[in-house]
């Protein structure tokens, strides 16, 4: 058994006992991921009033996702770690199953990298993002998706490349951007008009 099999046994006991939350968690773990897009829509909004430190880390913060999401393929095949229900077959599944490995988790990743993202944007925005982040990685444990360390992982993988990204890459960014500001794209990037 993986670490932290007692976890997912604690978090599948919650699960048994609790079928008014089947409907809701299993909704979240799988179309939960659409709340993080509205997010991102909301820190561009927010960061077209502020300055393109802001504007450049909201830009990057997708792209973070993505390079987390195809660097931790490698680890997925890697490792090849059976999903919870392949190895613990009486335990209440209530997702689809699949055949791809479940270390480390995608939707974690994702909403891992969207979330710490949104921090250099706005903090009460990445504070929100924070906390929809760990629902659906409890929601990914409690649907029978994933082990507690396989959304760990995935939510601290997803954040580390997106800030690492962020640090290195959002003065150049944020250079383009004040360039940019001057021309007809000025709309997508400042909310004020342009002076004179």
């Amino acid at each position: 058994m993986p670490p932290g099999s007692g976890l997912f046994d604690e978090v599948n006991e919650f699960a048994i006992a609790t079928p008014w939350l089947h409907l809701p968690m299993l909704a979240y773990a799988k179309w939960g991921i659409v709340l993080f897009f509205a997010l991102l829509i909301g820190g561009w909004w927010l960061a077209r009033g502020r300055d393109s430190r802001a504007m450049a880390a909201l830009l990057l913060t997708p792209i973070g996702a993505m390079v987390a999401l195809a660097l931790q393929q490698f680890v997925n095949s890697g490792v090849g770690e059976a999903r919870p229900y392949v190895l613990e077959p009486h335990a209440l599944i209530l997702i689809a199953k699949t055949t791809d490995p479940s270390f480390p988790s995608d939707h974690a990743c994702a909403v891992g990298a969207v979330a710490a993202g949104l921090f250099f944007v706005d903090r009460r925005l990445g504070w929100a993002a924070a906390l929809g982040a760990g629902l659906m990685a409890f929601a990914r444990v409690y649907v029978g998706a994933h082990w507690p360390l396989d959304v760990l992982v995935g939510l601290a993988w997803g954040a580390a490349v997106t800030v690492g990204l962020i640090l290195v890459l959002r003065g150049p960014v944020s250079h383009l951007l004040d360039r940019a500001s001057g021309s007809f794209l000025r709309p997508v990037i400042v909310a004020s008009p342009v002076h004179g």
